[in-house]
């Protein structure tokens, strides 16, 4: 049985994937394709690339907030993610899709055409680091004389690519859907960042329905996207809920063989 994992982006909140990616390891689920977006394009590279859990939590702990999200001040007013492209080529060192050890399919959102790209060959780093860039936040990457951003814009889970390749699929979304309390919409920021959540769960949805297993550690709402001082906490937070989901996600795959 063949076996693809999507992981969702979710800034901070996608530390919770290297934990829920630790227990299905540790359950004999070793995926023969990944694919993702944002941080979860990050986990899924470097889980490719052949890193280990505390290789790729090392990353998370040496790659914090002030270091990859700092203001430079570049030409169109945003933050660059320079950073996080130098961090990746000291660890994965090859600049390539097909240097990786399995299959990886990554989401990218065209800014000029509007359309979501899946990119799966060719330069592998811009296209992570394009991933990653949130709109208003991060400066867009330029890819092959396009502009892209944060592939979360239009697919938060990319869970598709993966579907006619894997037997079982599995989704990981650190984006629950969870209600709001009416005095944290009343703001500005507030209603920016409500909507902002709302379209990333009406794009995902429709991904984690094509999923076998969908695992969502619910707790991570708790948590902002910027938040990667808490990365113990959230890495806790995936392992527990995967090691809590795992085996009932295994005896219904049983019960509908």
């Amino acid at each position: 049985m063949t076996t693809g994992i999507a992981f969702s982006g979710g800034g901070a909140r996608g530390i919770a994937h290297v934990g829920v990616l630790k227990a299905l390891l540790e359950h004999g689920i070793y995926p023969d394709f990944v694919s993702g977006t944002s941080a979860g394009a990050i986990v899924a590279a470097l889980y490719s690339a052949g890193k280990s859990i505390d290789e790729i939590m090392e990353f998370v702990r040496n790659s914090n907030n002030w270091k990859i999200f700092r203001l430079g001040l570049p030409n169109a007013g945003f933050a660059k993610l320079s950073y996080l492209r130098n961090q990746l080529d000291e660890l994965i060192g090859a600049d390539d899709f097909g240097q990786l050890n399995i299959p990886l399919a990554i989401a990218i959102s065209d800014l000029e055409n509007g359309k979501l790209e899946i990119r799966e060959s060719g330069s592998l780093f811009d296209v992570i680091v394009a991933s990653a860039s949130i709109p208003l936040v991060f400066q867009p990457v330029e890819i092959d004389g396009k502009l892209f951003v944060d592939g979360g814009v239009l697919c938060n889970l990319p869970a598709f690519p993966l579907r006619e390749k894997a037997d079982r699929l599995i989704g990981i979304n650190v984006m629950p859907v969870v209600p709001a309390k009416k005095k944290t919409v009343q703001s500005f920021l507030g209603v920016s960042t409500r909507c902002f959540e709302m379209s990333i769960w009406a794009n995902t949805r429709p991904e984690l329905e094509i999923c076998d297993w969908v695992i969502e550690p619910s707790e991570v709402y708790r948590y902002n996207i910027f938040q990667f001082n808490k990365h113990r906490e959230l890495f806790k937070i995936g392992y527990e809920a995967a090691m809590t989901q795992i085996e009932t996600l295994k005896q219904a795959e049983l019960h509908n063989m």
